[in-house]
């Protein structure tokens, strides 16, 4: 059974579409809507091996152009020089400003696709059919897009609002099952951020998730997108609010960006929560039970809470101090006061995130 959820942003308001056979429709949904007469579908060559075909018959079908657009897979693919030559190829098919892209794949191939859309001919339309957990229930909300270099993650991009969300959980058969690990981190960090009851629930139901039962998985992607569409609504530019969302992955992403990117995001993120929880406890901020409770739900999950041996701490300082959530040479953490409530703040001495960094060494 399918679901919806409306992103409330007026004139850029979308619809996402969330149920096991969701992806036969995209094609029959976007030609009612009359989005593009041409769509250019961006995947990466594993994910475009799966579902590319499937995806363009299903357009085909409809009645509506499409060409696959494929580049290789992985973190290093997100970069610069990936967006030229994908913008390459959509001006050497003549795609133009009266078309669109499709995002088919996971987190980087979302904000790849976002961040050619929001460049190719000054901005064309995209949407998102995320087919790994992380991007269904994180990162194809919220219109954040970009690029990574080699000073840090993501310090290359723009927020460019996707114009709907197709989400199609039955993919999720088909993922590796260390990438669904990786976006139950994602979905952990909201409810150890957000909704303290959710975060009991993910306890609870933790065999059933692990074993993709649909009547687990389903609710619980649709709580995490009204979770992120709530947050969106309210700070869609990270004025603020928005960086709640951030929960785990200041440090996260200095440990991703300190494994060269060989970590996949949602351990990182993973470690990241844990070394925060601890950092929260060593200012204060929370009592330990709170640190050991989100510490045992990430291990429940079979999710990293240490940093390798063999990464550098210097190297962690560097990208903590280039990360995108800097301001004016101060880093702001994300720290939780206790389950389902956390605290924004630039105010953590340096002495106690090294040691902190230092603890959680594994």
């Amino acid at each position: 059974m399918e679901q919806a959820i409306q992103v409330g942003l007026g004139e850029r308001s979308y619809p996402i579409i969330i149920g096991a056979e969701v992806m036969g429709r995209v094609g029959s949904d976007l030609r009612a809507r009359g989005l593009a007469k041409r769509y250019g579908i961006i995947s990466d060559d594993r994910v475009a091996g799966l579902y590319g075909d499937r995806l363009r018959q299903v357009f085909r079908q409809s009645g509506l152009a499409c060409d696959l657009i494929t580049f290789p897979q992985g973190e290093a693919s997100k970069n610069l020089r990936t967006i030229a030559a994908l913008a390459s190829t959509l001006a050497e098919r003549g795609f133009d400003r009266k078309d669109a892209l499709v995002a088919l794949g996971g987190g980087v191939t979302g904000d790849i696709t976002g961040f050619l859309a929001s460049v190719y001919m000054r901005g064309i339309p995209f949407v998102q059919v995320p087919t790994s957990l992380l991007a269904q229930v994180d990162s194809s909300v919220g219109g954040k897009t970009g690029v990574d270099i080699p000073q840090g993650k993501n310090l290359i991009g723009t927020f460019y609002q996707p114009r709907a969300v197709y989400i199609d959980s039955g993919v999720l058969q088909t993922l590796p099952r260390d990438e669904f690990l990786g976006g139950m981190a994602e979905v952990i960090k909201y409810g150890a951020s957000i909704d303290a009851d959710f975060f009991a629930w993910l306890a609870e139901n933790r065999d059933a998730i692990l074993a993709l039962d649909s009547s687990c998985i389903i609710p619980m992607i649709r709580r995490c997108c009204e979770m992120k569409a709530a947050v969106v609504e309210q700070d869609e530019r990270e004025g603020g609010l928005r960086r709640i969302l951030n929960f785990g992955h200041t440090i996260g992403h200095a440990v991703e960006a300190a494994s060269g990117y060989t970590l996949i995001h949602g351990f990182a993120v993973a470690i990241g929560m844990r070394a925060v929880a601890e950092l929260a406890v060593r200012c204060g901020v929370a009592g330990p039970e709170v640190a050991l409770a989100i510490k045992r739900l990430l291990e429940a999950y079979g999710l990293p809470t240490s940093i390798p041996d063999d990464f550098d701490r210097q190297s962690l300082r560097t990208y903590l101090q280039t990360d995108k959530k800097t301001v004016g040479g101060r880093v702001f953490f994300v720290l939780p006061e206790q389950l389902g409530r956390v605290r924004i703040t630039d105010q953590v001495a340096d002495v106690d995130v090294d040691a902190v960094l230092g603890n959680v060494f594994s």
